[in-house]
């Protein structure tokens, strides 16, 4: 990685703590109102609440060393009954959705005089394939039913979301902006697409999200790209999130989380808590309102339901964006993308509590604790709700019958 992104990302890092923190260098100058302030930045405190659903924890499975405070957002990935799952060290694990039992485990042989990689961008999975990133930008893709190493590319960042496979090709995002297609078969570098930065981003990346003959991208400058699965030509580039203000802080409007594709509609949204539904074909919006994070987005059949930087949660109607329900019960608690699981949305928090909403209204239904912070965004397969905490630990919850 270049001097100046590593720059960039450590002054993400700095900028963002100094932001959350308050002027603590000033403490005791006009005490009452630093402490009011003070406790206005504070998580708010969990309430109880007679739940209406009972919630089942199906198996915990320890994957290894956790990211901890890399801040990378790991998290599973589903296919064929099985889920794939890594940790930062620990290795990649192939295990039974129902059961939580290990199939197989790939763990990265250590070089010699080279330090232990870390696995860091996803898995992805499809084609039979599961591939992973590292921190040093190392592609590695397995063989899905065995865990076997098939080939090993490289790009020239480091990879902190999952890598997309299909189509033939596996589509990598590396943490200076470059998207990089290489032949699923063996590896060979098909494409890349090269992308500037923004002098201060949210640490993030946008896993690359597949369409027909298409690939959407969510950009650290608060832009979506449609490229050409074929040959990496930017096909259309629409402003999600308008990167404005006087400071860099200020006009930092990533799109972090991944972008959904439903029909021919793509829906994203950006740290600048704006979310936009967008004609996928020709990238004209639709509609775009002043609602969402960096978290991502989920989709029910009446709602695209987003998380915002302040911890609340909405349900936008999908055809107008207006907000038909919102939840702010959860303020500041660092909130996760959203998940569906039946009825319900679902969020983890910084705590490694997991909150289930009801999709109708955004009332509190539920609540499980998984024992570590929680920053990736669940996911659902099979009724079966998976959440990866940062210390390496993945839990799987089923709504009880």
């Amino acid at each position: 990685m270049s001097q100046m992104v590593i720059l960039k990302r450590v002054a993400t890092v700095a900028m963002l703590g100094m932001a959350l923190s308050g002027c603590s260098t000033v403490k005791g100058w006009f005490a009452g109102k630093d402490a009011e302030a003070k406790k206005l930045q504070e998580p708010v405190e969990l309430v109880k609440f007679d739940a209406t659903v009972k919630v089942d924890k199906l198996w915990t499975v320890n994957l290894g060393k956790g990211e901890e405070r890399i801040g990378v957002r790991q998290g599973p990935a589903v296919a064929d009954g099985r889920v794939f799952a890594a940790a930062i060290t620990g290795g990649v694990h192939a295990i039974d959705l129902q059961t939580g039992k290990k199939v197989w485990t790939y763990e990265p042989a250590k070089e010699k005089k080279k330090p232990k990689l870390r696995l860091s961008g996803g898995p992805g999975v499809g084609d039979g394939l599961v591939v992973i990133g590292t921190l040093d930008g190392q592609v590695i893709a397995l063989d899905a039913a065995d865990g076997t190493e098939k080939w090993r590319a490289k790009v020239p960042g480091e990879v902190i979301s999952a890598p997309a496979v299909g189509q033939g090709m596996v589509f990598v995002r590396s943490n200076d902006g470059r998207i990089t297609s290489f032949d699923a078969t063996n590896g060979t570098q098909r494409w890349f697409n090269p992308r500037e930065l923004p002098m201060l981003t949210v640490r993030g990346n946008a896993p690359v999200v597949q369409g027909p003959g298409v690939v959407f991208v969510g950009n650290d400058d608060g832009t979506l790209a449609a490229l050409g699965a074929a040959d990496g030509r930017t096909l259309w580039d629409q402003v999600v999130g308008n990167p404005e203000g006087r400071t860099e802080l200020d006009r930092m409007a990533d799109v972090d989380g991944a972008p959904v594709l439903e029909g021919s509609t793509l829906y994203a949204s950006s740290f600048k808590n704006q979310t936009i539904a967008i004609e996928g074909p020709t990238g004209r919006p639709l509609w775009t309102r002043d609602h969402g994070g960096a978290g991502g987005v989920t989709l029910s059949s009446s709602y695209v339901i987003v998380t915002d930087n302040q911890g609340g949660v909405f349900g936008l109607d999908k055809q107008s964006g207006a907000a038909s329900w919102s939840q702010t019960g959860l303020a500041r608690r660092q909130l996760t993308g959203p998940a569906l699981q039946g009825d319900y949305v679902v969020v983890g928090d910084f705590d490694g509590y997991v909150h289930w909403l009801q999709q109708s209204d955004g009332a509190m239904a539920a609540r499980a604790k998984t024992g570590g912070t929680v920053k990736a965004q669940p996911i659902v397969a099979d009724g079966v709700l998976l959440v990866q905490n940062i210390e390496g630990k993945l839990t799987a919850f089923r709504l009880a019958n």
